[in-house]
């Protein structure tokens, strides 16, 4: 039973929509496409603006880099981030010349540890922005983060977790500061590459569409081009640059294959709920694994692995849990990056914790996430469940 992280998710219907596109469009370059695909999911998500990027990571890059700039932050100030995140959420905040400062995780839902946040509150009163992660799916504790910093700035990436609601019911992404969400070809709709920023600020919304096209004027909408040109007379309004910018533009191609492909997300991410249902409620019965956090509103990612086990054989037992599903054909990654600060790139930086063992440091030892999609079927869920209960029956 071959069983992959994702499987080809671009329909036949998807191809001809693009191919019909490049025939008959003599426009291939952010244009009028984009900015449908923007309103629509706009509309989806339920926020005000919407900016279609090259990935989710320059979504990333593109929401720190105009925070920084809007609210007037200063080199050095202080962002809160997961010690378990992808790369690129923490990478632009130092790329800013900001100070990411670590929090633990917890084993339930991979987000911050509820109770370390306290104590990170306490070395660090001066946090300026949390950046928070809703990862493989699930809601992280955004009400909570708020009450511990209420002054802070909050971000969102949502980039694997698309239409992962809070306890109100409202989507993650659509009340922040500004969120991200990616379209990679894993994700749970794809525009083979590409991202989404989403903010209900309308002056940082202009802000970050001038950044993301080189900083101009024009790339503003009709009003704010206006203001930027009578404020500059002397420099071609075709050619002003009103701020420091990137090229993170996406194009027309790729918006056609997400305004084909957002027509299904609703019903790929039921599909995903019911398969991580199904596995939460086989894994209740297993002893040997530690609990993922079932949540109403998830939009499951994949299912997490972390069996419960003791030092002197934990090497032995993950070994043979990645063994056997790889001699299975079932495909198996870290959950995510593991402890981040393990990683050469972050190795200069340090755990904000008081514990002696950080449950990052467990998850980055024991942890792996098999994919969950709109592919899977209750066989292959089945077949995970009996495979984990062999390997590890219990504690």
């Amino acid at each position: 039973m071959y069983w992959p992280l994702m499987e080809d998710t671009i329909t036949l219907k998807d191809r001809l929509k693009m191919a019909a596109f490049v025939l008959t469009s003599s426009k291939l370059t952010n244009g009028p496409k984009v900015r449908e695909f923007e309103q629509k999911w706009s509309e989806w998500l339920g926020v005000k603006h919407s900016l279609y990027v090259s990935s989710g990571s320059t979504a990333n890059s593109l929401i720190i880099a105009a925070v920084k700039e809007y609210y007037g932050l200063k080199d050095g100030d202080k962002v809160l981030v997961p010690a378990t995140t992808w790369m690129t959420n923490v990478a632009p905040v130092i790329q800013a010349g900001l100070q990411p400062i670590f929090c633990d995780i917890n084993l339930r839902n991979f987000s911050f540890d509820t109770q370390e946040l306290e104590y990170v509150a306490k070395q660090h009163p001066d946090i300026k922005a949390v950046f928070i992660t809703h990862l493989i799916g699930l809601s992280a504790p955004v009400e909570r983060i708020r009450e511990v910093f209420p002054d802070a700035l909050i971000l969102e990436d949502v980039c694997e977790s698309h239409g992962v609601k809070g306890p109100n019911g409202e989507k993650r992404g659509s009340k922040s500061i500004a969120s991200s969400f990616s379209f990679y070809f894993g994700h749970h709709m794809t525009t083979i590459e590409g991202g989404m920023v989403c903010t209900n600020n309308t002056e940082l919304y202009e802000l970050m569409r001038l950044k993301r096209s080189h900083g101009m004027a024009r790339e503003g909408s009709l009003a704010y081009f206006e203001k930027y040109r009578d404020e500059n007379p002397d420099i071609d309004p075709a050619f002003l640059f009103m701020t420091d910018g990137y090229n993170f533009r996406n194009h027309e191609v790729c918006a056609v294959l997400g305004l084909s492909q957002i027509k299904r997300l609703d019903k790929n991410i039921q599909i995903r709920k019911e398969n991580y249902k199904r596995f939460f409620d086989g894994i209740i019965k297993l002893t040997g694994y530690f609990m993922p956090e079932y949540q109403t509103n998830n939009s499951s990612f994949s299912f997490p692995i972390i069996p419960i086990v003791r030092p002197f054989e934990q090497e032995l037992i993950v070994s043979m849990l990645k063994e056997t599903l790889k001699n299975s054909g079932i495909e198996y990654r870290p959950i995510i990056s593991g402890n981040l600060l393990r990683h050469p790139a972050f190795k200069s930086y340090k755990l904000c914790t008081e514990r002696e063992e950080p449950n990052v440091e467990y998850l980055h030892k024991n942890g792996l996430y098999v994919g969950n999609s709109q592919f899977v079927t209750n066989k292959k869920v089945d077949h995970l469940l009996n495979i984990m209960e062999e390997v590890h029956p219990n504690v």
